[in-house]
């Protein structure tokens, strides 16, 4: 794919392959079409969706149209998303509109349960970077309208840092020194919640690795590549020395305290997360800044684009009988002005970086200067140059849902010290060969 602009190089579904026969399984839904559409009233379309700020672009939704209506449902989180929407699917009473991101797009096609909306947006591809456009396409076809782009970076405590001497960390061995040194006084470098193995996901595509990939007319599967490998020596040494805090999202507040009292230095974040930390701590603003993604020892600058840095977007479910409405809303919200400008902001919306052609301009509304202090300016540029260096390369599989979910159960384990790293990474290679066969996918591994 050809980029307009080096800083644009966001993550994309590996899709141009997926033509290819034999790489999806064959069962899919059909056409529902729109005969549930109510030509006595305004079409009312049920949008399921975690984000911050959600309420308010609905609400300026419904009041700047008439014929059409957003009925708005949270959903706890992204993982929670995936398990409702599986209940849904099955119960065949899934919501017209869904918020996701671009690393379950694959599998969920693949179960028939996104409608393609090709006809109705494919008009409004120039308004998007093309990267995130890619996001929402599998084998030519378009499933969703993306909503935001994801820039990757370490956000740190400057107070806690300076207090023990500690810049920055440049490099994961850094970062482990750092994390050492902190230990001592009692405090965590990162935070490894048991039910999250995103952290395992990015490491490794930084590192180069390809879980999924496509050879000749099969889905070719490798958990244990060297790029893998050197991401596990990296997490493994972490859990091993005990620089990790163990917290659970469940309880995200109490999370949200522990990095707000000094409890965990660092997190590895985007610009969306930023929003949790203004929206919940009450001492430490002004003592956070913005640093590089770091990097493996000798290697040049590359941020992953995995889970939760993929992109988000909203999907048209098969089910939804009134897609071209449903398309048409998805579209306004990622374009309209208000709208994205409330969600790019991490004080009424979720701090996301928009998926427009233009989504540098809005780098100064999705980060905070109440959170930054005296570093929001310097931040920017590390936002900005991030955006040049992330992964485009990776591919997720057609049953990356299902296999994401086993890898939660199995991290809990590596998080508690009952199996190492590589012990979950030979038990993934084999279930997800197992898995994709079990779906008459072709595949090998």
């Amino acid at each position: 794919m050809n980029f307009t602009s080096p800083r644009r190089r966001f993550a994309r579904a590996a899709v141009a392959g997926l033509a290819l026969t034999g790489l999806l399984s064959a069962c899919g839904g059909s056409d529902s079409g729109d005969s549930k559409s109510n030509s006595s009233g305004p079409v009312t379309l049920d949008f399921w969706g975690w984000a911050n700020g959600q309420e308010a672009v609905v609400k300026a939704f419904n009041a700047s149209h008439k014929d059409v209506k957003l009925k708005y449902t949270k959903v706890t989180d992204q993982l929670t998303m995936q398990k409702q929407l599986t209940n849904a699917v099955k119960a065949k009473n899934a919501p017209c509109l869904l918020q996701n991101t671009g690393e379950y797009v694959t599998s969920w096609v693949s179960q028939g349960a996104l409608a393609d909306i090709t006809k109705y947006v494919e008009s409004s591809k120039d308004k998007f970077n093309a990267g995130s456009w890619a996001t929402g396409q599998v084998q030519g076809k378009i499933y969703g309208v993306p909503t935001s782009s994801a820039p990757a970076f370490t956000i740190y405590r400057t107070d806690i840092f300076k207090k023990y001497g500690l810049k920055a960390p440049a490099t994961w061995d850094d970062f482990i020194a750092a994390g050492k040194v902190l230990k001592k006084h009692g405090i965590k470098i990162t935070n490894y919640a048991g039910e999250d193995p995103s952290t395992l996901e990015v490491l490794a595509m930084q590192a180069g690795a390809h879980w999924y990939s496509i050879d000749g007319n099969s889905w070719k599967v490798d958990f244990q590549d060297p790029g893998t490998l050197k991401a596990a020596k990296v997490i493994q040494e972490i859990i091993d020395n005990d620089l990790n805090s163990k917290l659970s999202f469940a309880d995200y507040a109490a999370v949200q305290r522990n990095y707000d009292n000094g409890g965990t230095a660092t997190r590895q974040i985007s610009t969306w997360q930023m929003s949790g930390m203004v929206q919940n701590f009450t001492k430490s603003f002004g003592d956070w800044a913005l640093s590089p993604w770091p990097t493996f020892k000798g290697e040049a600058a590359k941020t992953p684009a995995g889970t939760n840095q993929s992109g988000n977007l909203t999907l048209v479910s098969e089910s939804c009988a009134n897609k071209e409405q449903a398309a048409e809303a998805a579209l306004w919200m990622s374009t309209d002005a208000g709208a994205v400008k409330t969600m790019a902001s991490p004080e009424t919306g979720s701090g996301v970086m928009p998926a427009l052609a233009d989504s540098d301009s809005y780098v100064a509304e999705a980060i905070s200067e109440k959170l930054l202090g005296k570093n929001y300016e310097p931040a920017k540029k590390i936002v900005t140059d991030s955006l040049g260096t992330v992964t485009t390369d990776w591919t997720f599989g057609p049953d990356w849902t299902a296999m994401f979910t086993e890898m939660q159960d199995e991290w809990a384990q590596v998080v508690s010290k009952k199996q190492t790293v590589t012990d979950l990474l030979a038990h993934m290679q084999e279930w997800t060969v197992k898995d994709l066969k079990s779906r008459g996918i072709s595949v090998k591994g």
